[in-house]
């Protein structure tokens, strides 16, 4: 006994060995899929020890297919504003007397429902879900209450140079028409109009292209419950042909634009970007590490630089868009008006010194541990899972892009990164945006 006590007593003084992001074996859990009688196709996560459930529908549905601007939106977020048998106050209620919620949103090339409850209530709720999306009402007055709460929250917004930086940045990249450089301007709530939007809704819900996917402990009889309220509904299948429109992109033939919203504004909002393929281009996940390098965490060289030490700035960031048809490489900022022009040169300062220098082995290996520790955290829980898988399915992409994701990260070289930084990392070629 005393002998076992003191072996344990040893065992507690020895530090255990650390275990480096990299050289874990990363493994995506699991994806069921099954389809319901009308071809609509149902992806689940079945894990985690809690007694939840995430079911989220995604309907092809987001401003990309309208006709009307602003009916995308509106359509999506007035969907729990009453049915023909529930009110607005009646919909809601339902779900907050069992615990759960109901979101909706809407997106560029989607919109979505977007249910949080414990499993034991689904056969409640699943039905309300269902009735919304085959009789949902729209009417006059919630349109009127929307329209009227928009325009307020759009006249605030646009004080903040950061949310018209936002806006203008999307239009001068692709072009104003185009669905992903729309912008909302005051007039257009006001013209919005219910037929329209009833419309809308009749195409792209209760006929529309849809794909579900279910995450957590997931109840035994949930196919069956799908099949019943959603199996023999008039949707299409996600990957039906029809109903895909196409858009062009236009964008602005200025490279470089100033606004000025508030002349005695203190701070700027600054944005540059440029065009960039989408996730199925050769280049895009090597770009992906290259961009964590350059701007993408923090402990990358523009927050190394501009805001720990130039202190030009809180943080500052570079992305590439997460958009379906084309992507976007961004970077984004608010800085003090005074050293907007300084910020500005320090991130093309960066950009060429990411072309003509090879990347440090060392660095790399920081970006690397913190790409793949990024991607432990979100395969830590269903519902993170079921986030993972979802990108995937609806850019078309399958698991085997994991896993050659994961070993662009671990294995791409330095000169690699170069050329891709030489490819697009050029300051020609983005599109300048301040707003102060």
């Amino acid at each position: 006994m005393q002998t076992a006590e003191k072996r344990s007593m040893t065992e507690r003084t020895k530090v255990p060995k650390i275990k480096l992001p990299v050289e874990f074996n990363v493994q995506l859990p699991p994806c069921t899929r099954y389809t319901l009688s009308n071809g609509v196709e149902v992806f689940a996560i079945d894990m985690g020890g809690e007694d939840t459930l995430m079911l989220n529908w995604v309907f092809y549905a987001g401003n990309w297919f309208e006709k009307k601007k602003m009916s995308a939106s509106a359509a999506n977020y007035l969907l729990k504003n009453g049915t023909s048998k529930l009110t607005a106050f009646g919909v809601n209620e339902h779900f907050e007397y069992y615990g759960s919620y109901l979101n909706r949103s809407c997106y560029n090339e989607t919109a979505e429902l977007t249910l949080h409850c414990l499993n034991k209530h689904v056969n409640e709720l699943v039905p309300v879900v269902a009735e919304i999306i085959t009789d949902s009402v729209f009417a006059e007055e919630e349109l009127s209450i929307y329209k009227q709460n928009a325009q307020q929250r759009l006249k605030v917004s646009m004080q903040k140079c950061e949310f018209v930086a936002g806006q203008l940045i999307d239009a001068y990249l692709f072009g104003e028409d185009h669905p992903y450089g729309k912008y909302s301007r005051l007039e257009d709530y006001e013209a919005l109009q219910r037929d329209e939007i009833v419309e809308f809704y009749k195409t792209y819900y209760q006929q529309g292209r849809c794909v579900i996917f279910a995450a957590g402990k997931l109840p035994a009889d949930l196919p069956a419950q799908l099949e019943q309220y959603f199996g023999k509904l008039p949707l299409r299948p996600h990957t039906s042909t029809d109903l895909i429109v196409k858009h062009p992109v236009l964008p602005a033939t200025e490279k470089k634009q100033h606004v000025t919203i508030d002349p005695q504004g203190v701070q700027s909002a600054i944005r540059i970007a440029r065009p960039f393929p989408n996730r199925h281009h050769p280049d895009f996940q090597k770009a992906m590490v290259l961009n964590n390098v350059y701007g993408g965490f923090f402990g990358s060289r523009l927050m190394a630089n501009i805001r720990e030490e130039k202190g030009y700035t809180y943080g500052i960031y570079s992305y590439l868009m997460n958009h379906v048809d084309q992507s976007g490489w961004m970077i984004s900022t608010e800085a003090g008006r005074d050293v907007t022009e300084a910020t500005v040169n320090e991130i093309y300062k960066e950009m060429k010194l990411i072309r003509e220098e090879l990347i440090d082995e060392d660095e790399l290996m920081v970006t690397r541990n913190y790409m793949i520790g990024t991607i432990l955290g979100d395969l830590d829980g269903p519902f993170q899972v079921a986030a993972r898988w979802k990108n995937l399915i609806l850019n078309d992409l399958n698991e085997s892009y994991f896993y050659q994701g994961i070993e662009t990260i671990k294995k791409v070289t330095p000169r690699e990164l170069q050329e891709i930084a030489e490819k697009y990392l050029n300051a020609e070629e983005f599109y300048e945006l301040l707003v102060v």
